[in-house]
């Protein structure tokens, strides 16, 4: 029980890290886009259904249109990026690629021709729907928690996938959400068996719920 705390520990100050590094660079990128009149921004936003803008999808995440864009994207991807991150990085990595991938196609393919989209919002969106459906899948009584509180607290963001603001990608939202379930899919942990009873008298579900105890490091 105490190596499985240690390892959450450790993975856990992994992921603040990151985020926190994370933070700084694309506040760093921020302020060098405000001193170049976010020329940044226009030179690598996404633009749809031009091929040689497609790599764009990578850079969009770190660039945005104005001071108050940035406040209001850096908070949730903060909270919602530790919480993704926080049983390893590289499920971690492999989700938030995922999630830029299927929200840079989904504004590639479905956005107006002149509009050029920037904004880490697509990857809250992914990290909110790869947190809640990850606590259902992996079955752990911490991170079911974690699922359950992150819908609770974040339920609002869902009107962001409907075209109801002016000026707000809500492609870039859908197209993270739908790429967060799908991580959390493809990066489930397999089906564990069903554990052996090793003490007189315990039964199966005892035994499960000893592992599932191991695994918040109660």
């Amino acid at each position: 029980m105490a190596t499985s705390f240690t390892r959450l520990l450790a993975d856990s100050r992994r992921a603040l890290v990151t985020m926190l590094g994370l933070q700084a660079v694309i506040w760093s990128v921020q302020v060098v886009n405000w001193l170049d009149d976010y020329g940044l921004s226009r030179e690598y936003g996404l633009r749809s259904q031009r091929v040689d803008d497609l790599p764009e999808m990578f850079t969009m995440p770190f660039l945005h249109g104005s001071w108050e864009h940035i406040s209001n994207n850096s908070w949730p991807l903060f909270v919602l990026g530790f919480l993704a991150a926080y049983r390893g990085m590289r499920r971690f990595l492999l989700a938030s690629l995922v999630i830029m991938v299927s929200g840079g196609l989904l504004v590639w393919l479905l956005e107006r021709p002149e509009a050029v989209t920037v904004g880490a919002s697509g990857m809250v969106y992914g990290y909110l729907g790869y947190v809640v459906l990850r606590g259902v899948l992996d079955r752990r009584v911490l991170d079911a928690a974690v699922g359950i509180a992150v819908a609770a607290l974040y339920s609002s963001l869902l009107i962001g996938v409907l075209p109801v603001t002016q000026g707000v990608s809500w492609l870039g939202h859908l197209g993270g959400l739908i790429g967060g379930l799908a991580a959390a899919v493809l990066l489930r942990n397999p089906p564990q068996p069903e554990p052996v009873p090793t003490a007189p008298g315990a039964t199966g579900s005892h035994a499960a719920l000893l592992q599932q105890l191991d695994d918040l490091g109660l």
